[in-house]
């Protein structure tokens, strides 16, 4: 009988196809002229960057010529770093003249469409990763889906899908609104009073599939309402949305203008201030206190500065706003660089125009960071800020390959990281002035 099983065993055996060895891709090698690796104080380089399988395998000294089947992108003459991180932009939209009346013209198909285009600025910008803080018909979560799937071209999204607001307050998608069509929105549309549709909204945006929260501590610029500064949550609100939040495993963004509504928004627990223009020495005690991160959108308070002296381009409650508010950021980061306070690169693109992300190093090194720290607020630190370090921010081994060369010396001249001309993520090439070569 046994020696029956086994001949059964072995009969049986014969008819299974041998398994195929896993097919390994050939390495891409990378030349390096100068190195910016997201970590170091200083460039390194010349170097060699190897790249298989969409990851980092290894960063060797100096310009080691291909082997057999091994491609070639010669960044010899450039400056390599790894893929930007941007904290704060607005993929759905770009701001306008027109922009108040589109959310009237404009539906869902439209505003997909239009965030493919804004996506893959941004990933030819040089920004491989984002947070995406406020979308409207929930795009920006089919957006990151869709990139993820490889149906679309633009950079790696976490997104806050709509963000959450108190009614009439910054973020009602329905503030400024005739009353006969504005309705009641509710904690689906992002709109709550009190704890309980607090929670509810909270457990609407891990239903839609969100990454994180946004709420709108304050007042804002843009919103159709006389303040941009005065809190609109009260702190049994914030508290609750933070705590369900943590139940997701959510962090919370919190936009604020004005000091009061970022005290709370700060005690409450969040994990970041957005914009924070009117921050006074309590709330910059208190960040560092509870180890909360700054996200400045020095490029948006300098883009409403400059088109409020546009008529006409902002309607006539906004324009005094953008005016006053949009000038004080930089004053602002200034003042939170100085003190210690954790920041992190962020732009509100979106509010500025989608692909100009790059100029928000301009204003920060204007502000008193240095070059190089300003590089690393969007690479190694930015990474650390989304929890993701252990594949992102840093070109070293084991980290997804996302890099990016800029012409000249961006820690001689800042400006020159808008000078992107070879975007690689993931491994895949995506923008490149140059051919790789391969090996005979």
């Amino acid at each position: 009988m046994t020696r029956f099983i086994l001949a059964a065993l072995l009969a049986a055996s014969t008819l299974v196809a041998p398994v195929a060895a896993p097919v390994v891709e050939a390495a891409t090698l990378i030349h390096a002229g100068r190195l910016v690796d997201g970590r170091a104080e200083r460039a390194g380089g010349p170097a060699t960057i190897v790249v298989a399988d969409g990851r980092i395998v290894a960063v060797e000294p100096g310009l080691r010529a291909p082997g057999p089947g091994e491609a070639l992108i010669d960044l010899s003459g450039s400056t390599v770093l790894p893929g930007l991180m941007d904290m704060h932009t607005h993929l759905s939209q770009e701001l306008g003249p027109d922009s108040y009346i589109n959310r009237f013209t404009l539906g869902a198909p439209q505003v997909t469409l239009q965030s493919t285009v804004y996506a893959r600025r941004t990933l030819e910008a040089g920004f491989t990763t984002v947070r995406d803080l406020g979308d409207s018909h929930n795009v920006s979560i089919a957006l990151r889906d869709a990139i993820a799937r490889g149906d679309v071209v633009g950079p790696r999204i976490f997104t806050s899908g709509k963000s959450i607001a108190t009614t009439g307050g910054h973020a009602d998608p329905t503030n400024g609104w005739a009353a006969h069509i504005a309705g009641d929105p509710g904690p689906r549309e992002g709109v709550i009073n009190g704890v309980a549709e607090a929670r509810k909204a909270v457990r609407q945006r891990y239903k839609d599939g969100a990454d994180l929260i946004k709420v709108t501590a304050t007042g804002g610029v843009l919103s159709l309402a006389a303040s941009g500064e005065n809190p609109q949550f009260q702190q049994d609100e914030l508290d609750a949305i933070v705590a369900t939040a943590r139940d997701y495993g959510f962090h919370v963004a919190a936009h604020a203008h004005g000091a009061e509504g970022m005290k709370r928004a700060i005690r409450a627990g969040v994990h970041s201030i957005e914009h924070g223009t009117y921050m006074d020495d309590e709330v910059i005690r208190l960040m560092k206190q509870h180890g909360t991160w700054y996200v400045a959108t020095i490029h948006a308070g300098r883009f409403v500065a400059e088109q409020s002296a546009v008529p006409g381009y902002f309607p006539d409650i906004v324009r005094p706003k953008a005016a006053v508010i949009g000038p004080q950021i930089q004053d602002t980061f200034s003042r939170a660089h100085r003190a210690g306070v954790k920041i992190v690169f962020g732009t509100d693109c979106g509010v500025g125009p989608h692909g100009d992300n790059a100029r928000e190093f301009e204003y920060m090194v204007e502000g008193g960071m240095s070059p190089m720290d300003a590089i690393r607020a969007s690479t190694s630190v930015a990474a650390e800020f989304l929890g993701v370090a252990d594949r992102l921010g840093a070109i070293e081994p084991g980290k997804l390959a996302d890099i990016i060369a800029v012409e000249g010396d961006p820690l001689a001249d800042i400006s020159r990281m808008r000078a992107v001309h070879f975007v690689m993520k993931e491994g895949v090439v995506y923008r490149s002035d140059v051919e790789p070569a391969r090996a005979p």
